[in-house]
């Protein structure tokens, strides 16, 4: 896959590993790098384009692939964390980690699919997370909306490789971004994360295991889980 000249969109690219994926790209030679968010003036970064998408909004994710229609590298980043504990609060921000993490990915890879296919396939790079294959009593509805955009990214890798899609499931450990700083372990930097993405582009990779936690957890699958479970 091409970085060089092309054109990108990344959601939620006003801050953390969005920002660090946005500023990679441009650093690789992408021509333009649309930057998918809910309030285009949070976007302070000149060299970046932005677009107003929050991925919740159906008629919006409509608009931004009418207006986007140039792109040939989409990556889902836009996430939250905000679900109860695992026995107490309320669920509604559950619920809304479903609706941006899971549907709002579906939504913008359903709604891109075509104007990846009409220049050539293209790439679609979901930001997922170590958490799509562990359990964690910690953040248990994040960690379920991760599996579920899992899956999803295999769906879409199935049903987007006739049309020559490159579909890239990116995963990693706790990165040092405002989503993780209430929590107290080992962080990656962002700017790795956009960096191994970008490695994988280059070399049609179409799975990211950015730290060893990550790539053990990942070995570990077709293992005991013991080690799945294990300090979650």
């Amino acid at each position: 896959m091409e970085i060089k000249g092309s054109a990108a969109l990344v959601t939620g690219a006003n801050r953390g590993i969005g920002s660090a994926f946005a500023r990679a790209l441009l650093a690789h030679g992408a021509a333009k790098v649309y930057a998918g968010v809910r309030d285009p003036e949070t976007v302070q970064d000149p060299a970046l384009t932005p677009l107003r998408l929050d991925v919740t909004d159906e008629e919006q994710v409509a608009a931004a692939a009418r207006e986007a229609d140039d792109v040939s590298i989409v990556i889902n980043n836009a996430g939250i964390a905000a679900g109860p504990s695992l026995l107490e609060g309320s669920l509604e921000g559950a619920r809304r980690e479903m609706e941006v993490n899971y549907l709002g990915t579906w939504a913008v890879s359903r709604a891109f699919a075509p104007v990846l296919a009409a220049h050539g396939g293209g790439a679609l790079v979901n930001m997922l997370s170590v958490a799509s294959w562990v359990a964690n009593r910690r953040l248990p509805s994040y960690a379920a909306s991760k599996s579920a955009q899992w899956s999803l990214t295999n769906a879409f890798r199935l049903a987007l490789r006739e049309q020559g899609t490159l579909v890239i499931g990116v995963h990693a450990g706790y990165v040092d971004t405002d989503l993780a700083s209430s929590i107290d372990a080992p962080k990656i930097r962002a700017s790795d994360v956009a960096e191994q993405t970008m490695a994988a582009l280059l070399a049609d990779e179409p799975e990211v295991l950015v730290d060893e936690a990550t790539r053990q957890v990942r070995a570990a699958l077709s293992g005991g889980l013991d080690t799945l479970y294990a300090n979650r």
